[in-house]
């Protein structure tokens, strides 16, 4: 496996994958990630040509672990130097990276992912193999994936011991819109909201810290998926606005927030009471297979191991 970006994400991958067994080895632009990862052990160069040589060579799963505006420079060296390798990604957001890699000419091989897991913070240093332990990781079923790529992700992505969660590249932004990308938004605005008052910051507590946390990522990595995500995040926003803008006139007429409080408590108490179901009966490469996995994302389901093949059968 060649990880392509050895920040938070992309180090943790590398992590996680060498921990399972798996040869992997790992490309960086800055000299200082690579210089932290061969210290703490492990395979990494800054030489995109030749990461991707060995990667055609041995036909390695790359997963490209960049921020949006940074794909161009990685796509145009592997359809010139790597082609025929499996593709994947742990990217925010997947209409964008799916645009992009269609453009270069790499979709046939091509599987979206996305792990959702992180911290606020960034680097190689803040990366461990646990970081995807438990939590659900996209794995994209969209009519082009092919049943081989999807079952070589898969194993990525349970060799990770995450949960694959399947979804359309559409239906993942729009709801990454809502969980991710706005409360990045919300944070920052708490944040700032907090800051002009001059006795926040001294009394602030487990609500300020838990609803703030997120605002602690770097500016760049915000911008990135925010603006990647643009189409899905600005309903999500204006439907953030209305609610708060019924709040607060409500709070001025009547002295009362209920419209809003109630809801949002019911809706959280659902989400506690989500299902975790298994998907376990789909084959891989049958008809349908694809709009079968995604109607079972949508419900809750979640993939925990190898599932059957046409071939197997």
């Amino acid at each position: 496996m060649c990880v392509l970006g050895l920040g938070l994400i992309g180090g943790s991958v590398l992590r996680a994958a060498a921990a399972a067994g798996r040869e992997a080895f790992g490309y960086n632009r800055s000299a200082d990630g690579v210089n932290a990862a061969v210290a703490d052990g492990f395979d990494a160069t800054t030489e995109l040509e030749s990461a991707l040589e060995r990667a055609a060579a041995v036909g390695a799963l790359i997963v490209i672990a960049v921020p949006v505006p940074a794909l161009p420079m990685l796509l145009g060296p592997i359809g010139r130097l790597a082609p025929d390798c499996p593709l994947t990604d742990v990217t925010s957001v997947k209409g964008a990276v799916l645009q992009a890699i269609t453009d270069a000419g790499l979709l046939s091989r091509f599987v979206g992912g996305h792990p959702m897991a992180g911290t606020a913070h960034s680097g190689w240093p803040a990366g461990h193999a646990e970081l995807f332990t438990g939590a659900p990781w996209v794995i994209s079923v969209d009519d082009h994936v092919d049943p081989d790529v999807f079952g070589q992700v898969l194993e990525l992505i349970l060799d990770c011991g995450s949960v694959a969660v399947p979804a359309r590249s559409d239906e993942h932004d729009a709801a990454a819109a809502a969980i991710s990308h706005l409360p990045h938004l919300l944070a920052e605005a708490l944040a700032v909201t907090a800051a002009d008052v001059p006795l926040a910051f001294a009394l602030a507590a487990g609500s300020f810290r838990d609803g703030t946390r997120v605002a602690g990522t770097a500016p760049d990595l915000v911008r990135a998926m925010c603006e990647a995500n643009a189409p899905q995040l600005l309903p999500r926003l204006d439907r953030a606005i209305a609610l708060l803008t019924a709040a607060r006139e409500s709070l001025a007429d009547e002295n009362s927030v209920a419209d809003l409080v109630n809801p949002g408590h019911a809706a959280r108490t659902r989400y506690d009471c989500f299902p975790r179901s298994e998907i376990v009966t789909v084959v891989v490469g049958e008809d349908d297979w694809r709009r079968e996995l995604a109607a079972a994302g949508r419900a809750g389901g979640v993939i925990r191991s190898a599932l059957p093949t046409r071939d197997s059968r």
